[in-house]
């Protein structure tokens, strides 16, 4: 095998999700060339992983939006021209959509991608060469793999290995990073309880400091700011960044967001809070400490999450 393109374009997540998939194929062949085909948004994360050769940026989030414009179709027209320079021995789609299958037929290689019982958009599996089998009740992470391994002709470790270091993360002060922000409301925790998980980490001695991405976050990071004295509001940071300030703290808490994974990628004790969906399939992983919190049907409030808190500053204490 010298060389294999992979193809997960988005959401933050779901590019984390691929991150050990990458981290095993580059253990199966060590001299091959690996790239990745991502959304232009993730593609400062995806440089940060050691195993991959060339990160190739796409843009169609951003092209949908003005089609129109002649530069964006020379965008994409340059975009497919460099999908095409090189002939790969294998492509794997493990992204599972009709918008990544189409990506995918534009590569040169063989296109490995799921069947159409195992994918979540069956016509999507039309574009593909050769088709596997990879049972939907698995965890994203563990398909992920799954398909890479069929593919590319490894087993997978027991081990889920992403690929990421903590190694360079500035030294500071203890902290805690709250992540309130997601992609849905109803994934979302109240805020009188994130005000009182944040005052009780600040009794604890931990800093509090608040990320946000968009300006509905950063009005809410501000107001529970306000109400968590000695707490930080964060910069909005790129997210190579971000990541380093993840790879940092003493303890993540998040509700189901794609920088939770990140933390779990990076194995920090973390808190996971679920309101609205299932943690079996989409929840953290990884060699860290881990609690998960609350389900589909059960909202947890910030007590139960001050317990789990104060058993992962245990459990650091003691290691």
């Amino acid at each position: 095998m010298n060389s294999v393109l992979f193809v997960k374009t988005s959401s933050l997540g779901d590019v984390v999700h691929n991150m050990p998939a990458v981290t095993a194929a580059r253990r199966r062949w060590p001299q091959a060339r690996i790239d990745w085909a991502v959304e232009e948004a993730f593609a400062p994360l995806v440089r940060l992983h050691p195993g991959v050769d060339e990160v190739i940026a796409v843009a169609t989030r951003r092209w949908r939006g003005a089609l129109l414009s002649p530069a964006t179709w020379r965008e994409i027209g340059e975009f497919r021209h460099r999908l095409r320079e090189r002939r790969y021995d294998r492509i794997v789609d493990t992204q599972g959509l009709l918008r990544s299958a189409l990506l995918t037929s534009q590569a040169c290689g063989e296109r490995h991608g799921y069947d159409a019982r195992s994918i979540r958009e069956p016509l999507a599996a039309v574009f593909y060469d050769v088709r596997h089998a990879v049972g939907k009740d698995q965890h994203a992470v563990l398909r992920n793999r799954a398909l890479a391994g069929l593919s590319l002709e490894f087993a997978p470790m027991p081990v889920i290995d992403y690929g990421l270091s903590r190694q360079s993360s500035p030294v500071s002060a203890p902290y805690a990073l709250l992540l309130h922000g997601t992609s849905r409301e109803r994934k979302e925790w109240r805020e009188a309880d994130w005000i009182g998980l944040g005052r009780a980490l600040r009794q604890r001695g931990l800093g509090v400091r608040l990320p946000w991405g968009t300006e509905a976050e950063r009005v809410r990071s501000e107001r529970l700011a306000a109400a968590i004295e000695g707490s930080e509001v964060l910069p909005r940071r790129p997210l190579d960044e971000t990541a380093r300030v993840i790879a940092g703290a003493s303890l993540v808490v998040g509700v189901d967001t794609g920088l939770l994974h990140l933390a779990a990628a990076y194995a920090v004790p973390l808190i996971g809070i679920f309101v609205a969906t299932d943690p079996e399939l989409t929840g953290p992983v990884g060699p860290g400490p881990i609690e998960i919190l609350g389900a589909r049907a059960e909202y947890p409030g910030f007590a139960r999450a001050i317990e789990a808190a104060e058993r992962l500053i245990a459990e650091r204490m003691m290691t």
